[in-house]
């Protein structure tokens, strides 16, 4: 007598591989990583959830929270969210330090708060992260933050190596206007090569 096998469906679902930190990374900066968790049929949720409350790797951290703040295959829990954010942010992920400055600059997710923003945007801008230097300067350009810190942010701007035209000119604008609350010999120190 024979057995009979079930008989499968004709498509299956392929495994999908976890992301490498590089792949996240760049995922992330951009800003494509919620999108990559849908696109995979949210397989991954619990080893990403593994890594980012177990390994306590920051680039998880920041996936998981963004996941459990807008709801990506997971329940909404915006506190849960901010936490795994934070925590990703104080390991020095500039991801996630310039989305936090963000939110706090324009009131989402939290209340806003510019001393807070200017403090997360500041770290963010230091570790190179181009929308953190570009927000912080807008801030210092609204009346926002200490002057002392107008130098290190005109530097770290002045010296973005950007493709984009239309950013390039954005960018030359923002800087021109820092520049008026600033001495000439502290821009002319800014511009000075790193």
């Amino acid at each position: 007598m024979a057995i009979s096998l079930p008989v499968q469906a004709e498509e299956q679902i392929e495994a999908v591989p976890l992301y490498t930190q590089q792949e996240l990374i760049a995922l992330i900066n951009n800003n494509q990583h919620l999108a990559r968790v849908k696109a995979d049929e949210c397989q991954l949720v619990k080893d990403i959830e593994a890594r980012a409350e177990i390994m306590a790797l920051p680039s998880y951290q920041f996936l998981y929270g963004d996941m459990l703040a807008y709801a990506v295959c997971v329940d909404r829990d915006v506190e849960l969210g901010l936490y795994y954010m934070k925590s990703a942010a104080e390991q020095g992920l500039a991801a996630a330090l310039e989305q936090l400055g963000r939110y706090y600059d324009k009131g989402q997710l939290v209340q806003a708060d510019k001393a807070l923003a200017v403090t997360y945007l500041r770290e963010a801008a230091a570790l190179g992260n181009l929308k953190a230097q570009m927000r912080l300067v807008d801030l210092f350009n609204r009346g926002f933050g200490s002057p002392r810190d107008y130098e290190d942010a005109y530097r770290w701007l002045f010296h973005s190596a950007v493709a984009d035209k239309q950013l390039h000119q954005q960018i030359q604008t923002s800087l021109a206007k820092l520049a008026e609350k600033m001495p000439d010999s502290v821009v002319k120190r800014a511009r000075l090569p790193i």
